[in-house]
């Protein structure tokens, strides 16, 4: 490929052929980073007409059970000033718009900080926050006063690493090319990663997966939080034990394709480990809450309440409220797939919807 074409406009896809020409088979990690990056920058892929839909789409009633979630542990908590509503990976900011119209009813009012770094994506918040303030990334946050840092559907788009079990060891697994298509290779030599190394005796083909980017974020939050105060909200599929699989997957469209069909135009994501998460974040003296059921955190809230007053009030929209409480909350939906924690700063309350126990 001529050294004179604008890297801005290459696919993904020619990005990531150049760089396995240039250094050989690259890490999975790098291959999904790079896929993910192009995919957000370049499309709103939220929606019946993108690619998938997030729970605040689905209903103002995610949105607002959140804020009124968030305005109930800010009162316990003695109700501190200057603190700021934090949203990583906001969407379209309709989360954002749906708890803040509820935190307000609380007199609950931060100013809105989006760690976003798609133009597009940018744009839609906008036209419903025009007074947030954008980040690229966690630094630019204000470093005096509580953090209320919601992350709905954001660590399952981090890049994940995979190790597999061989006769010789656990060996990294790689993205190559075989012709003009991309294919998961296991590296030639042995992986000294320590997460890799310390597992005991598996049988051959056992994939062992994680995330080292989402670790340093979450530590990295932690860190601001057990400083200035307040809570990570952390919504998203997947598990609360450690385990073995590769729960790497892509979509299209609403369909599952395969990971390494066209990288930077689907949507690619694994499940989050939510026990590694919570471990990180216990070491830098955070409470941990949950993980709990997304559909029964949402009913202890009270959403069914919620759905009902929605209903009385828009009797023509009964049916596709009914339709949407089934979709957040039922075991057969997003109810049990997905998984809600928190994480609170020494000193702040525990906060409601969740039993308590360590995971």
């Amino acid at each position: 490929m001529p050294d004179t074409v604008d890297a801005d406009h290459l696919t993904a896809a020619h990005i990531i052929a150049e760089r396995i020409d240039q250094e050989g088979p690259i890490a999975l990690g790098d291959y999904m980073a790079i896929a993910n990056q192009h995919y957000y920058a370049s499309k709103d892929p939220l929606g019946e007409e993108g690619d998938f839909a997030t729970a605040p789409e689905i209903s103002q009633m995610f949105g607002e059970v959140i804020g009124i979630w968030l305005a109930d542990l800010w009162l316990r908590k003695g109700a501190p000033g200057h603190c700021h509503y934090v949203e990583l990976g906001p969407g379209r900011g309709t989360l954002a718009a749906d708890a803040g119209r509820a935190m307000a009813k609380f007199s609950c009012t931060p100013d809105v900080h989006f760690v976003e770094t798609s133009p597009i994506l940018r744009a839609k918040q906008a036209e419903l926050h025009p007074d947030a303030q954008w980040h690229d990334d966690i630094a630019g946050l204000p470093t005096q006063g509580p953090l209320l840092v919601v992350a709905n559907e954001f660590f399952d788009a981090l890049p994940v690493e995979q190790f597999v079990a061989t006769a010789a060891g656990w060996r990294q697994t790689r993205v190559a090319r075989e012709r003009s298509s991309f294919v998961s290779v296991a590296d030639q030599d042995t992986s000294d990663d320590s997460a890799a190394t310390a597992i005991g005796q598996f049988p051959e083909g056992t994939i062992l997966e994680r995330s080292p980017v989402s670790v340093e974020l979450v530590g990295a939050i932690a860190d601001r939080i057990a400083r200035q105060g307040g809570v990570l909200l952390l919504i998203d599929y997947g598990y609360d034990r450690p385990g073995t699989g590769s729960t790497l997957q892509a979509i299209k469209d609403h369909m599952p394709i395969s990971p390494f069909d066209s990288p930077g135009t689907s949507d690619l994501t694994a499940h989050v480990d939510f026990h590694t998460l919570a471990n990180i974040m216990r070491t830098r003296l955070l409470s941990i809450h949950g993980p709990a059921e997304q559909g029964q955190w949402l009913k202890a809230l009270g959403i069914d309440a919620r759905a009902n007053s929605l209903a009385a009030a828009e009797p023509k929209q009964a049916n596709n409220i009914t339709a949407a409480l089934h979709r957040l909350t039922h075991v057969d939906e997003m109810g049990r797939l997905f998984r809600v924690m928190a994480a609170t700063a020494l000193g702040w309350p525990d906060p409601e919807g969740f039993t308590y126990g360590e995971i």
